[in-house]
């Protein structure tokens, strides 16, 4: 007898556990299909960050911001032990492409979309106070603002997520590769086979979810009736992750080369630095960090540390990189909207739905946006639970 369920989910990446969590919290039938292991990919590889994106504010994302420091304020309360509030520094120089009093009505934006509430206030560091933010370069140096958002282990939390799903009943089965499915009028038909033992399934379904990631295009092709591509493509974040012993709050700086925002983080007692951002057309699973990327990174914080002047590859314990998922549009990618794309089948009642891009920050609002999109195509249910009030934890 082939199962059913009212969702099969394919990708164990945060937007995957995030939408298992939503629909089992709403009393529906989840079955999660992952290939390789929870936060395998982009959303273990990200800068780590539970954040509003201050930066947004110059594309006129508004709402991006809002929604991402309201999440910032849920997650707080559900992850205590996972997400916490950090101080950030920004140094304004005399030959910074944002004055200190444009940067200083970007925070004051950035408190009022937070709703002044924790971590929404800022201030500007006392020069007397400059010498111990950690050796930052003090030349030609006009202010220095200090304001707060949010880290987290981001596998961790993704895992937490995923426990929350399975503990109100999702099922996973993973390692599980997704090997075929046909959209018919009323259901989904999916094949997949379990790696360990080789073995091949078959289960039908409401609707099927595809949370692939960077490799949602890819996936489509398995799809039958033929699915159009979608107009997006694949931006490189790089990262390292240093020996040097870690600063004592988190700095947003600006690339000397071309003025894009570059993080140095505390990370586990040490440093993180990043990110980059490259457009990549290979396969996912052979993105690598380029050694351009980690000459640019290196080279930024020399720039801003004369006390890193000697930093070299040697101390690079890790270096990783994640793939995002972009609207394709021309110009820099550091412009485009970070905004989730979710793209329905079949216009008013969908049976497939995918899920590119978007934030670790708002993946809960995510999960509700799936659900709304996917409301006529599923069955009447009984919520649960509310995954506003759901505490995470990854134990």
């Amino acid at each position: 007898m082939t199962d059913y369920y009212d969702l099969v989910i394919i990708g164990a990446g945060i937007q995957g556990a995030g939408v298992a969590q939503a629909a089992a919290a709403a009393g529906y039938r989840v079955l999660v299909l992952e290939r390789t292991a929870i936060a395998a990919a982009t959303s273990s590889n990200s800068s780590k960050l539970i954040h509003g994106g201050l930066r947004y504010l110059e594309s006129g994302q508004f709402h991006l911001v809002r929604e991402s420091l309201h999440e910032r304020a849920v997650l707080l309360k559900l992850a205590p032990d996972l997400v916490k509030l950090v101080p950030f520094h920004v140094p304004i120089y005399r030959h910074s492409h944002r004055a200190a009093w444009q940067l200083r009505i970007g925070l004051s934006m950035y408190s009022l979309l937070g709703g002044f509430g924790a971590g929404a206030s800022f201030r500007t560091i006392a020069r007397c106070d400059w010498p111990q933010l950690d050796g930052l370069k003090t030349e030609d140096l006009v202010a220095v603002f200090r304001y707060h958002d949010a880290q987290t282990d981001d596998a961790l939390l993704t895992r937490a997520v995923m426990n929350s799903a399975q503990s109100l009943g999702a099922e996973l089965r993973m390692p599980a590769e997704f090997v075929e499915a046909e959209i018919e009028s009323r259901q989904c038909r999916v094949v997949f086979r379990e790696s360990a033992a080789e073995t091949t399934h078959q289960c039908r379904c409401a609707v099927l979810v595809n949370c692939a990631g960077p490799w949602a295009a890819r996936l489509l092709g398995k799809i039958r009736p033929r699915q159009t591509p979608f107009p997006v493509e694949l931006v490189q974040g790089s990262h390292l992750w240093l020996t040097t012993a870690a600063p004592s709050g988190c700095y947003y700086l600006e690339a000397p080369s071309d003025r894009r925002a570059v993080f140095v983080l505390p990370w586990y007692g040490e440093m993180l630095l990043g990110t980059t951002e490259t457009p990549y057309t290979g396969p996912p699973e052979q993105a690598r960090t380029l050694p351009a990327e980690r000459g640019y990174l290196l080279d930024t914080l020399r720039h801003y540390f004369p006390r890193l002047a000697d930093v070299s590859q040697e101390q690079i314990k890790r270096e990783f990189c994640g793939l995002r998922v972009l609207p394709r549009a021309s110009g820099s990618p550091f412009s485009r909207s970070r905004e989730v794309m979710i793209h329905a089948e079949r216009g008013a009642v969908p049976r497939l739905v995918s899920v590119m891009g978007g934030k670790l920050t708002t993946y809960r609002l995510t999960a509700k946006k799936v659900l709304a999109k996917l409301a006529p195509s599923l069955p009447p249910s009984s919520a649960r639970h509310d995954t506003a009030h759901l505490a995470l934890s990854v134990d």
